[in-house]
C-alpha cells in the first residue's frame, strides 16, 4: 500500500528571500536551487539537499504538495523530482489531478461552504471597511473562495488581528497571519477534506504531513505522523499534538530535516 506525505509549500518546505533572510546565518549559508520565477524575479528557494530529497521522497511516496496557493500560484512553482499526480490548492478548495482542477471535488466544496458559513462578500466588505490604509498594502480574492490582506507587518497593530479572529469566528471563518499576509478562510474549507479525499482514491494505508502555520494544523492532526517546524504560527503558540513532532529547526534547513524526517518513515 502506498505511502501518501501531504506538505505545505511556503515556509515549509520552499522559502521566499524575506523568510531565507528571517532565518539564515550568512555563516552556515547553504546552496540554494530557486524553484519559483515569476515576472523574470525569482521568487522560492529550497536547499540544493533538500531538491535531492524531495526528488528521492518523489520515487518512493506519493507526494501530494498542500498549499493556500491559488492554482496559478502553486503552478508556477517547479519542485524537483516526479510531477505529482495530486496536489491540493486553495486551502482545499481545489484538487488537483495531472494539473487540472477535479470539478466535481470543486462543486462539494463550494456546496458545503454555502451551507456552512457566512458569504465571501460579507467578509470582503469588513475586511475593506476596517483595514487601515497606514498598513494595508493589498486586498486580494483568491479562487472565489476566501480573502486575504498583503500588510506592512512592522505597522500592523496585533490587536487589530485578535479582534479580526474573533469577529471572523462567530461567522464560521478562520484568520491566520503568514508573514505579511493575513488570511481570512471559511472553517469548512480544510487541506484535510482534500487529504481523505487523496487517501480515498490511492489508499494509503500511512499518511505523512508536515507545515508551519494555522491552517496547517488540521492537515497534521489528520496524518497519521506530522512534523512543524520551529518557526511559524503553530512554533509561536507552542502548538502540538499527540503524532506532531515540534522540530527545533528553523527557516530553510527546516525543510531539509522535513524530508529527511518523511523519508525515514516512509522506509520504516
Amino acid at each position: 500500500m502506498p505511502v501518501l506525505v501531504a506538505s505545505d509549500l511556503d515556509r515549509t518546505l520552499i522559502y521566499s528571500a524575506a523568510a531565507l533572510a528571517l532565518t539564515m546565518p550568512d555563516a552556515r549559508a547553504p546552496r540554494l536551487l530557486c524553484v519559483e520565477v515569476h515576472e523574470n524575479k525569482p521568487l522560492s528557494y529550497m536547499t540544493e539537499t533538500a531538491a535531492a530529497l524531495l526528488t528521492e521522497l518523489g520515487d518512493t511516496a506519493v507526494f501530494v504538495p498542500t498549499t493556500t496557493r491559488t492554482r496559478k500560484q502553486y503552478l508556477r512553482i517547479n519542485l524537483p523530482g516526479p510531477a505529482p499526480t495530486y496536489a491540493i490548492c486553495a486551502n482545499g478548495g481545489h484538487l488537483l489531478v495531472d494539473g487540472v482542477s477535479d470539478p466535481d471535488w470543486h462543486a462539494q466544496v463550494t456546496a458545503r461552504l454555502a451551507d456552512e458559513c457566512a458569504p465571501l462578500a460579507q467578509v470582503q466588505e469588513h475586511l475593506a471597511r476596517s483595514a487601515d490604509p497606514l498598513w494595508l498594502r493589498k486586498q486580494r480574492v483568491a479562487e472565489d473562495l476566501f480573502a486575504y490582506l498583503v500588510v506592512e507587518r512592522e505597522l500592523l497593530p496585533e490587536e487589530w488581528v485578535k479582534e479580526l479572529a474573533a469577529w471572523a469566528e462567530n461567522l464560521g471563518w478562520t484568520v491566520s497571519l503568514q508573514g505579511r499576509k493575513i488570511y481570512a478562510v471559511p472553517k469548512p474549507l480544510t487541506k484535510s477534506a482534500a487529504v481523505r479525499e487523496v487517501v480515498r482514491r490511492t489508499g494509503a494505508d500511512l499518511t505523512l504531513a508536515a507545515g508551519d502555520s494555522l491552517l496547517d494544523a488540521d492537515l497534521l492532526l489528520v496524518a497519521d505522523r506530522g512534523w512543524r517546524p520551529g518557526h511559524g504560527e503553530l512554533a509561536d503558540d507552542d502548538w502540538t499534538a499527540p503524532a506532531v513532532t515540534a522540530l527545533p529547526e528553523r527557516g530553510v534547513l527546516a525543510g531539509e530535516r522535513i524530508l529527511r524526517e518523511f523519508l525515514r518513515a516512509t522506509r520504516a
